[in-house]
């Protein structure tokens, strides 16, 4: 059930949305700043990255639990997802840490399937798969693997995140075919399913 009228723009898990939009400049911000020294400022950069990322798990939590899901929260929420995910992920390519076709297939997919899923809303809704969650999953897992500045104390980290995130490119690509099959099956349905001489 949907939650409706302009008080309810103000409920915990927009007000969640709202600030992980704001820490995402704030993330960059520290980014920008420590450059490539990985200091104290890029530990800053990673407490922003994982306060946002936890507050996208709460936001949902709380949004299902307390019956406080809005159209707000729907169209709000993935937009500040990828934000914080684009943001890291064309830092870290512009820092030299990830090769630059990685953050291209992945943004060329997730604004691409958010661009197709407003154009077919008004056939019908594509919730997010399994594989999408997944998908979702590994991409912070290597984006915070990418983030840590350990690359001089363990070498191994930025070898661990590759791994992760060449499997997160995978499954965000083979998702991304999925999501584009059944949005075509979605407009096909419906158009299918409207009067004759519509």
């Amino acid at each position: 059930m949907t939650t409706k009228g302009p008080s309810q723009l103000w409920n915990l898990p927009n007000v969640l949305t709202m600030f992980r939009i704001v820490l995402v400049p704030v993330f960059v911000g520290f980014m920008i700043a420590d450059g490539s020294h990985q200091g104290p400022l890029r530990w800053l950069a990673v407490l922003a990255f994982v306060v946002a990322m936890y507050t996208d798990q709460l936001d949902g939590q709380i949004a299902r639990r307390r019956n406080l899901v809005t159209n707000f929260g729907k169209i709000a929420d993935p937009i500040a997802d990828k934000l914080l995910t684009g943001a890291a992920l064309v830092l870290l390519s512009v820092l030299g840490e990830l090769p630059w076709w990685i953050t291209i297939v992945i943004l060329v997919r997730e604004w691409g399937i958010t661009a197709l899923r407003f154009v077919v809303i008004r056939y019908g809704v594509m919730p997010a798969s399994p594989g999408g969650k997944l998908k979702t999953v590994l991409q912070s897992v290597a984006i915070g693997l990418y983030l840590l500045p350990l690359r001089d104390v363990a070498p191994a980290v930025p070898v661990v995140a590759f791994v992760i995130m060449l499997a997160a490119v995978a499954i965000t690509v083979v998702t991304g075919v999925d999501y584009v099959v059944k949005a075509l099956r979605l407009r096909s349905a419906a158009l299918r399913a409207q009067p004759k001489g519509e």
